[in-house]
């Protein structure tokens, strides 16, 4: 729950749909006082681009979509039922949907090269997730960066469980690497990440795996899992195994890959951030990634990288060309702003 004090005239109950309600042990007296309740929905298509108040048409549309997002969405309900038992009915809840800052991306880097027909029929397209947790680090270099705030170009990298990089320019996203789902892109603690879907076909014939056994596969046994039996970065990091090393400079590789592709996509870069639970905290994982790309103006500040020291950091060079920051993702912060937005509080917005 994220008390949102500092909002001066809005508490405010954030929930987020990663979490499912039943592995959170609260009391009634844990959710007194609250003015406004924010739910964090993973999915919301291309119907919802901006945060919506929940009614009844929204929280169908909601469940529709956890078509695509099976195990996000519907935690998300399970939240936004529970505070409906909890509160009463007066008390506004509010959804800020991740996909909502990838809502209009350019086309080239929204849509799949399939059959236009069948792409509208399915709804295949290129939605992007970790939206909330992109634009908080967005938000928070530009306020370092006032005069760059509508036409600076920024990579953000958010390094979790769930493993995405958005290019942005001036705050408004040109491309990402989760896709239709967020199997696309990255490696990540379980997940794959880019794949020949052939491979899938492949499997499929071959082996005769079932739909569900395939999603078990890339959702749950791929990533650094599949390539060195551990989903978490430290006990890679600590181990000997080779196939740890194997597993972390593929995890690096892709990284790297990816922030060469956005260079290009963006025409170079202002800054690269770095955020989420293993960019933030593991300084070898950042060098790794960033070792080999001089060439591009980015160089690192080894004792600044290597430097215990939390909140946000700049880490680059004085020689860089581009500026590495490593930026605490405060979601919180952006579902309390957009409730308060929803709720046309302009006064208590500015207070923020």
């Amino acid at each position: 729950m994220y008390d949102g004090s500092m909002l001066r005239r809005f508490k405010v109950a954030h929930f987020s749909g990663d979490v499912d309600p039943q592995n959170i042990l609260c009391t009634k007296q844990d959710f007194q006082n609250v003015d406004v309740v924010v739910h964090r929905v993973v999915h919301g298509g291309t119907q919802f681009d901006t945060p919506r108040t929940i009614d009844l048409a929204v929280e169908a549309e909601i469940e529709h979509l956890s078509l695509l997002a099976p195990l996000h969405n519907s935690r998300a309900l399970k939240w936004i039922r529970e505070c409906r038992e909890i509160y009463d009915t007066h008390i506004k809840q509010i959804a800020v949907f991740d996909t909502s800052f990838y809502t209009h991306l350019p086309k080239v880097a929204a849509i799949y090269a399939l059959p236009q027909k069948l792409s509208a029929l399915h709804g295949l397209r290129r939605y992007g997730f970790h939206g909330i947790a992109h634009q908080a680090l967005w938000q928070r270099w530009s306020i370092h960066h006032p005069e760059n705030a509508k036409q600076g170009s920024i990579i953000s990298l958010q390094l979790g469980s769930g493993c995405s990089i958005t290019a942005t320019t001036g705050g408004v996203p040109r491309d990402t690497s989760m896709g239709f789902s967020p199997l696309e892109g990255l490696v990540m603690s379980t997940r794959a990440g880019d794949l020949d879907p052939g491979v899938l076909i492949h499997l499929i014939r071959e082996s005769g795996m079932s739909v569900e056994e395939l999603n078990i596969l890339l959702n749950q046994e791929s990533g650094l899992y599949g390539l060195a039996g551990s989903s978490d970065m430290r006990v890679l990091l600590a181990s000997t195994d080779p196939a740890a090393r194997v597993a972390i400079d593929l995890y690096c590789y892709r990284v790297r890959k990816y922030i060469g592709a956005y260079l290009a996509a963006l025409g170079g870069a202002d800054a690269i951030l770095f955020g989420g639970g293993v960019g933030e905290n593991a300084a070898i994982i950042r060098e790794s990634i960033l070792t080999g790309l001089e060439w591009a103006g980015i160089k690192l500040d080894i004792s600044k990288n290597k430097l215990i020291k939390e909140g946000e950091r700049c880490i680059s060079s004085s020689e860089s060309k581009v500026e590495i920051w490593v930026i605490p993702v405060d979601e919180s912060q952006i579902l309390a702003e957009s409730a308060v937005k929803v709720l046309g509080n302009a006064g208590a917005a500015a207070q923020i």
